[in-house]
């Protein structure tokens, strides 16, 4: 403005000038009015995110992993229930999609019916984002108008096909997963998800832990990394058979949570996986002789040892004593008393104690 000005006086002198500059002013009033300088009143409140939700047909398992520029948002965006559905719910998150979506599928709605029920009474529908995965593999995502840019959603297609993407406004509807993201640097991180989630094999977990990597290496959120979560259930997943929580692990806030997330799911599977039957050997001599000296010098500090005295052999004292250690050590769903252990249990006990 200031150059316009300066010119303006060059060409007609000061009493132009100023009539010049009232109506310049007037102008760029306008249409800085026009443009949003000052971010709305719920910005905070947003959970800038992007996720996928899915279903592995294989096991029944059904899951959410999500990362956003928000602290926990694991409490807030991820939903599931065992043989009903999965939901993501972000932007401005509604628990609605989450607790009455569940309610409807485990009643029979599809993905999609129960989506579009709980869209009628959303008062601030356009501020929404969400995702839904029924247990019949059915998935549903839509995106609101009023979502900030890059914001939309993509859904499987079956049969290893990718299926529809959609942008604001839109309820777009597939096979096998939604995922869907708002305030992205570009389409790129949804697409990185579905693409990634499809060509990947392995568990559902797996599965989804490398979209959600995938889609950060697409851009991401605008404003950076916060907190991720991921969730799985399964019917007797969770600890010792007695929930459906199979995973449930939360990076509340960290520099880089999908990392914090991906080393949380390797402590998850160490303390609450049962063994694989390749990973159990036989306790030989050699492997007795590496964990004696463990047992016979722990708990420190304690003047009770887990073994009063050497055995040389896989003996029922040896075998008790080891069977305390590992309860003590929380490697509880691994316990065994019948002369085996899981090596990835004697590796985590022998490398903890070579720090």
């Amino acid at each position: 403005m200031r150059v316009i000005l300066s010119a303006a006086k060059d060409l007609f002198g000061g009493r132009m000038t100023a009539v010049l500059t009232v109506l310049l002013t007037s102008y760029f009033s306008l249409l800085t009015a026009q443009q949003p300088i000052t971010p709305p009143s719920h910005l905070k409140k947003l959970a800038h995110t992007y996720s996928i939700v899915a279903y592995d047909s294989s096991t029944g398992d059904l899951g959410v992993a999500v990362q956003s520029k928000f602290p926990n948002v694991g409490g807030i965006v991820p939903w599931g229930r065992t043989g009903v559905g999965a939901v993501a719910t972000q932007s401005l998150s509604n628990t609605d999609y989450g607790e009455r979506g569940l309610d409807l599928m485990a009643q029979g709605a599809t993905a999609e019916e129960a989506l579009r029920i709980v869209m009628r009474s959303d008062t601030m529908l356009q501020d929404r984002q969400v995702g839904m995965v029924d247990a019949r593999g059915n998935a549903a995502s839509f995106t609101g108008r009023k979502t900030f840019d890059w914001a939309g959603g993509r859904v499987g297609g079956g049969a290893g096909g990718g299926g529809p993407a959609g942008g604001k406004g839109e309820v777009i509807v597939g096979r096998g997963y939604a995922a869907q993201a708002n305030i992205m640097v570009s389409d790129q991180t949804v697409k990185n998800l579905a693409e990634t989630f499809e060509r990947t094999t392995g568990s559902l977990a797996e599965r989804l832990m490398a979209a959600l990597k995938a889609g950060q290496a697409g851009g991401g959120d605008k404003r950076g990394m916060q907190s991720a979560a991921l969730l799985v259930v399964r019917k007797n997943g969770g600890y010792l058979g007695a929930n459906d929580r199979f995973i449930d692990i939360r990076v509340y806030d960290a520099v880089d949570p999908i990392a914090e997330l991906e080393r949380l799911l390797a402590l998850h599977k160490l303390h609450f996986f049962p063994s694989e039957p390749g990973d159990l050997m036989p306790i030989g001599p050699a492997i007795v002789a590496r964990l004696e000296p463990i047992l016979l010098s722990e708990p420190r500090g304690q003047s009770q040892k887990w073994l009063k005295q050497k055995q040389g052999s896989a003996t029922p004292a040896f075998l008790e004593a080891l069977q305390n250690f590992m309860y003590w050590e929380n490697y509880d769903v691994r316990v065994r008393m019948d002369g085996k252990i899981d090596r990835v249990v004697l590796d985590d006990i022998l490398k903890k104690r070579k720090r």
